[in-house]
């Protein structure tokens, strides 16, 4: 039942309590495991229809609603989180124990940064791609999907993948779409403070007051039933694959989009020539992007494949002692000990052997012990699936391939994953071997890196944190990098010998806001030509 502390839901522009919520929960602290003050509710489905039936009322507005109002709303919305940054941050701090510094007070500036980015484009109107072909009198371009979209994030980034201000959330709205955001419970504050900054920046902005609605948590029945409903247009979730493939499942037979990533090994495969010129530097490497956010990342290099050998032994030696001596990291949940130890009995059970770590570790809180294991990559490849487990923190499999055949053999076999990365030699010593399993690796991951390890993830126009399956649904899309993360959210319209008048702003002859369309098969931002001119 509701208590007298039950924090109110955002619903229609409008904070109001639950309606007969099922239940209420309450966020930890991961260092302490206990529980915190504030009371947040479980919605029934009596929440979930009246944001909906808002979001309907919503999607008809906008259609009038011009892209500056929607490009005001993000900047001022910007602006009030970082008028309230210190509580923010405070917020997340005590709720997932994420350092504040460096980690969130770098994250809260990347999350300001992409609801800047989604207004500019936004207000450009470049990204909805217009296309005249004068000739025909057909024009088409890129418009909001004409629905609710929903988007569920996850609980490893309270800010920056935060379903209130993330990157999903900011290129839904920047599309034109009204957005239901389901919070995480993990974080359940620091996404009350976030809405009330998306609130006030609603009441100063010239959008429809349920552009952002908001509720905290839902059974897992109902979270299914939303996502296959006709008002919503498409979903976005991040999370875990279990819980991604059956909100997959869901929205698939109903017909709708959904956008999800799921799980990603990230596999590094660190050629001979490479540990040869600096393996210690590499290993560093490695210990410090597998540990970062004890490994909670989705871009957590999870696999990594070295030749065997002196090289090879040495650089498991090194890895492992920096595995052993470094202290665990604060994990974000009580579940995720568990669930690592979970994965590391799959990944024993066929055929890889601990090196370090391996246990729940006996500090205060949610932590679980800086983890390396090895397989051959005999045993790999007769067992890649099973093998390819992801285990979401401070855990990384390195397998041990017999010459260059076995590893390009093992480069075959990985799945679809966000990113995949190649050391090899500065002076090009290994460049026969890089150019072999480039090509295997390139179809298989959204992101191919080169002597980096793929935990960095710029907000920039040419990022893709996207990949084949399992790492998300789908490999053509992005969810960071604006402005090809919008088009997730926008279905092409097109209209054939329409009148001048009737057309949307972006197709007519005239471009007084100067925006890229391709006219007659040129890129230009200036006007459609007259014709005989």
């Amino acid at each position: 039942m509701p208590t007298p502390n039950t924090q109110p839901i955002l619903i229609n522009g409008a904070w109001r309590p639950a309606d007969h919520p099922s239940g209420t929960f309450q966020a930890k602290d991961p260092s302490t495991r206990q529980l915190m003050d504030e009371h947040y509710p479980v919605s029934r489905w009596a929440d979930l229809e009246a944001a909906l039936a808002a979001a309907a009322e919503a999607v008809v507005a906008l259609r009038d609603t011009p892209p500056a109002a929607i490009a005001d709303f993000l900047e001022r919305y910007a602006a009030n989180i970082e008028a309230r940054a210190d509580a923010i941050i405070a917020a997340a701090h005590q709720e997932t124990r994420l350092p504040v510094s460096p980690r969130l007070k770098a994250e809260l500036p990347r999350t300001t940064n992409q609801l800047r980015q989604a207004a500019a484009a936004a207000r450009d109107g470049s990204w909805r791609l217009a296309t005249i072909d004068s000739a025909n009198n057909l024009r088409s371009a890129y418009a909001s999907l004409g629905g609710a979209v929903v988007v569920i994030g996850p609980n490893n980034f309270p800010l920056a993948f935060n379903g209130i201000s993330g990157g999903d959330f900011a290129a839904a709205v920047a599309a034109g779409n009204p957005v239901i955001v389901k919070g995480h419970p993990n974080h359940p504050r620091t996404t009350r403070l976030l809405a009330e900054a998306a609130f006030e920046a609603l009441q100063a902005s010239g959008v429809p007051k349920a552009l952002v609605q908001l509720v905290y948590h839902m059974a897992p029945r109902t979270g299914l039933r939303l996502v296959a409903h006709p008002a919503v247009a498409a979903t976005a979730f991040t999370g875990s694959r279990r819980a991604g493939l059956a909100l997959k499942a869901a929205a698939d037979k109903a017909g709708k989009l959904i956008y999800v990533e799921m799980s990603s090994l990230n596999p590094v495969f660190i050629l001979p020539g490479a540990l040869d010129e600096r393996l210690p530097e590499i290993a560093q490497a490695l210990y410090a992007s597998a540990t970062l956010g004890a490994g909670q990342y989705c871009t957590n290099p999870g696999l990594v494949i070295v030749p065997a050998g002196e090289l090879g032994e040495a650089f498991i030696e090194a890895a492992a002692r920096l595995y052993r001596d470094g202290p665990p990291g604060t994990l974000l949940a009580e579940n995720v000990p568990a669930n690592i130890a979970a994965g590391l009995h799959t990944l024993q059970s066929h055929g890889a052997s601990v090196v370090t770590g391996g246990r729940d570790s006996l500090a205060e809180g949610y932590c679980f012990e800086n983890s390396l294991l090895r397989v051959s990559g005999r045993d790999f490849l007769a067992q890649a699936e099973p093998l390819q487990t992801e285990v979401f923190g401070p855990v990384t499999l390195v397998v041990v391939a017999e010459g260059a055949d076995e590893m390009q053999a093992i480069a075959d076999r990985v799945g679809g994953n966000l990113s995949g990365t190649l050391y090899s030699h500065t002076g090009g010593a290994d460049d026969a071997r890089y150019q072999r399993l480039a090509a295997a690796l390139r179809p298989k991951v959204g992101r191919l890196l080169n002597d980096k390890m793929p935990t960095g993830l710029l907000v920039s126009p040419a990022m893709n944190h996207g990949g084949p399956f399992p790492a998300t649904g789908h490999p053509g899309f992005t969810a960071v990098g604006i402005p090809a993360s919008l088009l997730r959210f926008a279905a092409l319209h097109s209209y054939d010998a329409v009148r001048e008048p009737r057309l949307p702003a972006e197709l007519r002859d005239k471009n007084p806001k100067g925006m890229w369309r391709k006219i007659d098969g040129e890129w230009t931002r200036g006007d459609v030509p007259v014709k005989g001119a």
